[in-house]
């Protein structure tokens, strides 16, 4: 048996407070503008229509936020395309693997971009170097069964790896039960390549000090985020280093 507070009902004519996550549908005014600029541009699938942005609403948890609309590049000239046009018109944009994600990471009012459909192979496998270059949209298990041809293995191994995506394993920094002997996804990141909402392309992966020194000497939109990045590390890292607890 299992106990449970009673509470009076709520007085007629009292409304319940609003969702404390809760934004209106349909708010983004040039949404018909963007969709036909979307597909002017691309090759991909462009969704706008209300079925489409309703599937693309939840991922894995219990928020569920209606996107702009959804776009489904089929490579790096349609993402890159995208962004553009997103940024033409004040839209913003969300990377989106395979919404397992449990804290609404995959929900929000913008434009969905989702690679799983067509961005979603291995380019390179690498055994000799033991490495391999793949799209976001690649699934763990995808990487995994191939890297295992060669005896090699993706170490990180959350719960839905048989249906999770790369892409959304790097933004998550996914973990799983072996990640205690391989390390979380950060670990296993040797290079990503990256597009900025501004445009910038940009290849980044560890650091070391003499680098980064270089980089933000050279100036650039490049310099400007590393150099603030390094402001950020050298602002708190004592007090991360004080505060943060010691896990095994």
């Amino acid at each position: 048996m299992t106990h449970v507070p009673v509470t009076h009902p709520r007085p007629a004519g009292i409304p319940l407070p609003p969702s404390s996550h809760a934004k209106a549908v349909n708010t983004f005014g040039s949404a018909k503008e963007l969709e036909l600029e979307l597909r002017r541009v691309l090759r991909g699938e462009i969704r706008f229509d209300a079925g489409a942005r309703a599937i693309y609403a939840s991922d894995g948890s219990n928020y569920r936020q209606a996107p702009i609309g959804v776009v489904l590049p089929r490579d790096n000239d349609d993402v890159i395309a995208a962004m553009a046009a997103c940024r033409k018109f004040g839209a913003p944009v969300l990377s989106r693997g395979a919404g397992t994600s449990l804290a609404g990471q995959c929900c929000n009012v913008a434009v969905v971009f989702d690679y799983t459909k067509y961005m979603n192979r291995i380019l390179e496998m690498n055994p000799a170097q033991q490495y391999a270059w793949v799209q976001p949209g690649v699934v763990c298990d995808t990487l995994r069964d191939a890297a295992e041809m060669h005896q090699l293995t993706w170490g990180p191994d959350p719960s839905t790896h048989n249906r999770c995506s790369l892409g959304g394993m790097i933004g998550n920094n996914s973990c799983g039960t072996h990640s205690l002997l391989a390390g979380k996804t950060a670990d296993n990141i040797h290079e990503i390549k990256i597009l900025l909402y501004d445009g910038t392309q940009l290849t980044v992966g560890r650091t070391e000090a003499q680098e980064l020194d270089a980089i933000i000497a050279a100036g650039g939109r490049r310099g400007q985020i590393y150099g603030a990045l390094r402001g950020i590390r050298d602002r708190y890292a004592d007090l991360i280093r004080s505060k943060y607890p010691d896990i095994p």
